[in-house]
């Protein structure tokens, strides 16, 4: 991973001897100086990671909110927020205390769609949340046996770097994209280019700007090494765009509008708690289209929490010399409760947020820096107005810098005169921003990976766990030739 946390802070003790002593009880909880941090870098990485991923509170419910049920029912906005902050919060803080790592969870952006888009219209929302609260079971099931660790050490070396650099592309993807950097091309401009620059290929308007001054403002502090790089880049630029939004005329920011609001304070609405049947989409789907179902929630979240927890706790100097994780079961079987609380509070799926990068590129090495986080999301509850004020154009530069950042850290630990370790590599890392998917990604280099060792006759030295994880992803990719979705 790159070394973008030794460009800002000083690099993490190297030996036992070099570690400052604990000096307190809460420095020994959470190792923080054992860790090479200190509690300012942690709240300072905690507020950086919020403000990088607390669009979710604004755009989970506008994709839930959305969609309608098979009953043409659809969810309150309202109520999606409160519980869209609320299992961010529980979780996050969960991660902290239980995993002690600097990765934060809230809804999964692409498992969202697929409850809205795939499993509501054939069942109502209470059957949907129910698969996914099943899917959170089956995860807490295969940490408990073991399972989803030996898939994760199965992983080889250069691909787990390879899924960091596609991590690290597709942040900085979500960064210009949220920030309107680039945008979709139109369907109606029958082009095969999919994206384009700003709008129409220009660069228009002030949001644009305030993202752009971000970039290099952000830049400009890492390249200075000062300390609290990014969390200073989202403050300052938020307040530029306030300022901007209050003196000239800005059709629209996006999802978020920086301003203060007349009334900082809103009631949060827990209508949504509990709102779950968990095999009532059985019913109305049948046994074999309803366990599809929920492996389909299963796959995303199981590999794309894999992917986010790899690439962040490599970042973060959390891995052994063999690019493991000491203590990596507590932290599967957090992500596991969070995805059934994701589907108990009709959230969506909860998961790991690729953004705690942004978090850890301040410092953030350990799971105080959730308590901050978790505490950030618990208070949106009662102030949502002031949490959603920070416009993506200010809070994406972060996602750009720490992309890079990761890129130039691991590309060079990947062996590319391995053909049957490159290839898989190159296929993951592109795959990722090109599918907008980590699970894609992961998936389809799985797969490169497994056929080009047999065709090199080198099939013994794939594990069988990568076997048989190549079988279900390729077996996933045929649902639809199949006729099973």
């Amino acid at each position: 991973m790159p070394t973008s946390a030794s460009a800002k802070v000083p690099p993490s003790p190297e030996s036992p001897e070099d570690r400052l002593p604990p000096q307190n009880g809460l420095d020994r909880y959470f190792r923080i100086s054992e860790r090479g941090s200190t509690l300012p870098r942690e709240i300072r990485g905690g507020f950086a990671t919020f403000f990088a991923m607390a669009y979710i509170i604004v755009l989970n419910p506008i994709i839930l909110g959305s969609a309608k049920d098979m009953y043409g029912n659809q969810l309150d906005n309202g109520q999606l927020v409160t519980a869209t902050a609320l299992t961010a919060a529980f979780t996050t803080l969960l991660m902290g205390v239980i995993g002690n790592v600097p990765i934060a969870l809230a809804a999964g952006l692409g498992v969202n769609s697929v409850v809205a888009l795939q499993l509501a219209p054939r069942m109502s929302w209470p059957d949907a949340m129910g698969m996914v609260v099943l899917a959170g079971f089956v995860v807490m099931v295969l940490v408990a046996t073991g399972l989803r660790e030996r898939v994760m050490s199965a992983v080889p070396y250069g691909l787990r770097k390879a899924i960091a650099i596609g991590i690290g592309l597709f942040i900085m993807l979500i960064g210009l994209v949220d920030s309107g950097f680039v945008t979709r091309m139109p369907d109606a401009a029958q082009t095969t280019v999919p994206l384009q620059l700003g709008t129409g290929g220009h660069l228009e308007g002030w949001p644009v700007l305030v993202f752009v001054l971000g970039v290099l403002l952000t830049l400009a502090l890492i390249v200075r090494k000062t300390p609290g790089a990014i969390l200073i880049s989202i403050v300052v630029m938020t307040v530029v765009a306030v300022v901007i939004n209050a003196i000239a005329d800005i059709p629209s920011w996006g999802l978020t509008t920086p301003e203060w609001p007349g009334n900082p304070v809103a009631t949060p609405d827990f209508g949504l708690v509990g709102q779950v049947s968990l095999f009532g989409g059985f019913e109305k789907v049948g046994v074999l289209t309803g366990v599809l179902f929920v492996f389909t929630v299963l796959l995303s979240c199981f590999f794309d929490a894999m992917g986010t927890i790899m690439g962040v706790s490599d970042e973060a100097k959390l891995t052994d010399g063999e690019g493991q994780m000491p203590g990596i079961n507590k932290v599967l079987f957090v992500d596991g409760v969070a995805v059934a609380a994701g589907g108990a509070s009709s959230a969506s799926a909860t998961t790991c947020f690729v953004e705690s990068t942004a978090g850890v590129g301040e410092g953030a090495r350990t799971g105080f820096a959730n308590i901050v986080t978790g505490g950030l999301f618990a208070l949106a509850l009662f102030l949502t107005p002031v949490a959603t004020m920070v416009p993506s154009q200010a809070a994406t530069p972060a996602l750009v810098a720490v992309g890079f950042l990761i890129l130039a850290g691991s590309v060079r630990e990947i062996d590319w005169s391995d053909f049957t370790i490159a290839i898989p590599a190159f296929v993951t890392m592109l795959m990722m921003p090109f599918t907008y998917s980590i699970t894609n990604g992961i998936g389809m280099g799985f797969i490169t990976f497994s056929v080009l060792r047999l065709a090199a006759g080198r099939g013994r030295e794939v594990p069988v766990t990568m076997y048989v994880v190549s079988a279900v992803f390729a077996f996933y990719y045929l649902m639809p030739a199949l006729g099973l979705t």
